[in-house]
This record gives C-alpha cells, structure tokens and sequence, in this order.
C-alpha cells in the first residue's frame, strides 16, 4: 500500500538513497495556484537541523501549467542529491535491532539496505508537498502541530517525544458513522509515520481513568454548541462536532544508536557493529510538521 487516500490520492515513491522520492496526486481539482513558498518552508521545517542535508528541490512533472493545477495528476520529484549508499554496504546482509530491516526481508524475499529504502523518513518529503498542497485546498482550516514532550537526552544515546496538533475551523458533521470514523481516519494517518507508536484523541488514555461525570463535555449554554471541556477531542460517533480536533502522537526513540548493537545477520550468528553515518539523535522536533501533513491529507478526503 503506496497510496493514501480516496478522493484525493496520494501515492509516494522512492527509497532512501536511490535518485530520487516523490508522489502522483490524483484528485486535485483543476485551476488551484500552488503557493510554492508555503512547499519550500513546509520542507524547510521538515528538514531543519538533519545531518543529512539536502537541497529538497522540487521538480513538478505533470498536472500543472504556470503553476495552475490541471485537475490531471499531479506529479512531482524530489532528487537525493546528499544520498550515500556506499555507507550502507556493511548492512547488506545484517539486520538491526528496532529497524524494519528483518520484516522487509521476510515479507519480500528480499530489501534495499541503503539507509532502510523504504522504511526510511525520507519518504516523508513527498507526504509534506502532498500535504501542502492539501492545505492549500482547506484554507478556512488551520492545523497547527508542536513537539509537546521529548524523551531524555543523554550522552550516546537517542530519544523520542511526543507531538501534539490541533485543527480548528471544521465544521460538525464531517466523519463517517461506525467503519469510516474520523478518529480511526486519523489515527491511521498518524500511524503511518516512521516511528509513531501511539495515538491518542483529546483527554485519550487519561479518559479510561476518569468517572463519566468527569469525562463528558458539557454544553456552554451558548448559542453555539460549544462545550465547556473537549475531552473527546472534537470528535463523536466519528463525527466532527464542530470543536477543536486535537490529538497526541507518541514517537519511539531513533532505532539507529551512536553505539554498538548486536545486528543479526542472514545466517543466523549474532555480529557488533558500529553503525556510524549520519543518523538524528532525537528526529521528533522534525515531526510537527509531517503530522501537519497527513492530518491535511485526511481531512482533505472527507471534505472534497
């Protein structure tokens, strides 16, 4: 599965260190502007501060005319212009520890080693043009993802942390009753970022520790149907009830370790290694960002 979505489809492409990473939108309506400053500072965030630095220049391949949208899809790419593959070679048959090196291998038989090919986050530049442009077609909406917690820091190790989003400006009534729920939408989108681990929608796993009294959001008495707390995260029955949509996702700490791990090779034997390279001690204040993205890219699927 390399498309998301089914109005508005995305399908990305590309390894870590092969030429290049991009995506075909289908789905875009035609005339739309693409405000390409608001694509290079959403690159920009995702990038700042990575060891592995790259030019994120964006090539439009197909869909657009004077960077008018055709309503055609909409192709786009991405160079590895920082790629080093060579890094990787000593990987070829290992597999670390926390990586998706050995369930890639079992699933197909086979894997690229470079840097984790697919599994890699450089996929993620593709989801954060495909997101901007989504945004781009929401503007009454703003979505607004920060790093709320980060895991400790310490000397030769990595951490995680946690990012938190909240939309406003969606309306009531937008989600699907029992299999097409606008939480479960979204936490599918969340889940399907490199390293996310958890998710949770508004008061979350605190809720389950709560009394009902103390849970259920209760109406201001406004004309509005405003309610005095959001505990349930602006969604009920999977339906948008016209608050904040807010929820949190948990990021594990960076698989690849500046220390040496045992890796497991091919024929079994266990065997240290020193990864090295150039690898994110803690990659989560990068994350705000493609959270941004994919919660763009799902609601721009129930709103088209």
């Amino acid at each position: 599965m390399n498309t998301y979505g089914e109005r508005f489809r995305v399908t990305t492409y590309g390894e870590s260190h092969g030429l290049a990473v991009g995506a075909v939108i289908d789905g875009c309506p035609a005339g739309m502007a693409i405000d390409m400053d608001a694509v290079e500072q959403a690159l920009l965030r995702r990038r700042n501060g990575a060891p592995r630095t790259e030019a994120d220049r964006v090539v439009w391949l197909s869909g657009m005319k004077d960077g008018v949208t055709l309503g055609t899809p909409l192709a786009f790419s991405i160079g590895n212009g920082d790629s080093r593959p060579d890094d990787y070679d000593r990987l070829e048959h290992l597999f670390r520890p926390g990586h998706a090196d050995y369930t890639y291998h079992a699933k197909y038989g086979l894997r690229d080693h470079r840097g984790g090919g697919r599994a890699s986050a450089r996929e993620t530049t593709a989801r954060v043009v495909a997101g901007c442009v989504a945004r781009q077609l929401m503007p009454e909406l703003a979505i607004e993802a920060t790093v709320a917690e980060t895991g400790p820091r310490l000397e030769n190790d990595t951490c995680g942390g946690i990012v938190q989003c909240r939309v406003t400006g969606l309306p009531a009534g937008v989600g699907e009753p029992v299999f097409g729920k606008l939480g479960a939408s979204l936490a599918s989108a969340m889940m399907s970022i490199p390293s996310a681990i958890g998710f949770e929608m508004g008061a979350g796993f605190a809720a389950a520790l709560m009394t009902g009294s103390q849970y259920v959001d209760r109406w201001s008495g406004l004309l509005s149907p405003i309610t005095t707390s959001n505990h349930c995260g602006g969604v009920q029955g999977g339906i948008s009830n016209g608050m904040p949509i807010e929820f949190r996702v948990a990021f594990h700490p960076v698989a690849t370790l500046p220390q040496t791990v045992e890796c497991l090779h091919e024929d079994g034997h266990l065997e240290p290694l020193d990864v090295g390279g150039r690898h994110d001690r803690c990659a989560v204040t990068r994350v705000p960002v493609i959270v941004e993205s994919m919660a763009a890219l799902c609601l721009i699927n129930y709103l088209l």
